[in-house]
């Protein structure tokens, strides 16, 4: 996507509306997380507006981010009160904390916002600096498939249409780089808005193989959060590797 910058892409407007529609899985996931850090400090990549961070810290488990977005970063620091959470600013795929966890997590689909391999593989290689020999690195992404199916590389989706605001979720796929680019628009009596991402989609399979070359291996994967068996009609994957 011509002009699309990576960097930018999580700014003020998109942080000040980020939690208006929260999944609901919230505390499914803190209490999934906080049961493999098993009382040790945990971190967050790309820790965004504090979604998952915050829950888990009301758990009782120290979490520390990285965050590449300052915009995010400051609505995380404006919800934040009885549980400090320390944020490094930078990309997560090369920038340190310099301390050890018993967990580092990435959710919500973040490792593809990392547009290349070598930058994938690079996150995975920064979640395994950062573990304790025993630590492990959970990873939670849908898969592939629920965005696109191998007939069809485009769509355009009618997400909402209303008297005055019409939103269409518009996405071509190129399976040679697996670029999903993707662009939100918003037509309304007042004008039209864009929000456009890319994201490079990689399979559960692909992960493993990243893991491996960290030196990590699949411990354990799920479906979900609540721990339901991962099968071929899942359509996304919580993902436990460790050492």
């Amino acid at each position: 996507m011509k002009d699309f910058d990576p960097a930018t892409s999580f700014g003020e407007d998109v942080a000040a509306s980020y939690d208006d529609d929260l999944r609901g899985d919230e505390d499914a996931a803190a209490s999934f997380l906080s049961a493999i850090a098993q009382g040790r400090p945990a971190l967050e990549f790309a820790i965004g507006t504090g979604r998952i961070a915050i829950p888990l810290a009301e758990k009782g488990i120290q979490v520390d981010g990285i965050e590449l977005s300052p915009h995010m970063v400051e609505r995380l620091r404006a919800k934040i009160e009885n549980h400090p959470i320390n944020v490094t600013m930078g990309d997560m795929s090369t920038t340190t904390t310099n301390q050890h966890y018993g967990l580092v997590y990435l959710v919500y689909n973040t490792i593809f916002n990392l547009l290349t391999v070598d930058d994938q593989i690079r996150c995975f290689q920064n979640a395994a600096r950062h573990l304790s020999s025993d630590g492990c690195f959970v990873v939670e992404t849908a898969l592939p498939h629920a965005w696109i199916s191998p007939d069809k590389p485009d769509y355009v989706h009618a997400e909402h249409v209303g008297t005055d605001t019409v939103s269409l979720d518009v996405a071509r796929y190129d399976p040679v780089t697996q670029l999903l680019e993707e662009n939100h628009i918003y037509l309304t009596t007042h004008g039209i808005t864009m929000s456009p991402i890319v994201c490079r989609l990689i399979t559960p399979g692909e992960m493993d193989l990243m893991a491996r070359i960290a030196g990590m291996r699949l411990i354990q994967r799920f479906a979900n959060w609540q721990q339901t068996a991962f099968d071929i009609h899942s359509k996304a994957h919580v993902s436990v590797y460790g050492f």
